[in-house]
């Protein structure tokens, strides 16, 4: 793979109360960047799928931060639904491509 070409993985996790979110460096095994439902505490209002879409609006925020624009989606064990696809989605309204 070509270094420009390289896309990092988000990696999603989902409990009953939270939602959280990493972007991986693979080839390193390295963690660049993780958020969570509880960095924006209770300073948001709404459901638990209004959060997540923030969530991943301020992901997508510090990941260009970091220099990440495309990634490779990873929901892990969780189907693309609800709170997964809210996050999903914020994160490309904030500009990471997938």
């Amino acid at each position: 793979m070509k270094s420009k070409d390289k896309r990092y993985r988000l990696s999603v996790f989902r409990s009953n109360r939270f939602i959280s979110a990493q972007i991986i460096d693979d080839e390193k095994g390295a963690t660049i960047l993780g958020v969570s439902g509880k960095n924006l505490g209770e300073k948001v209002k709404g459901s638990k799928s209004e959060k997540a879409e923030i969530l991943g609006e301020f992901l997508a925020k510090e990941a260009l931060k970091k220099g990440v624009k495309k990634i490779k989606f990873d929901r892990g064990n969780s189907r693309y639904h609800g709170r997964v696809k809210a996050l999903a989605e914020g994160a490309r309204k904030g500009g990471l491509e997938f």
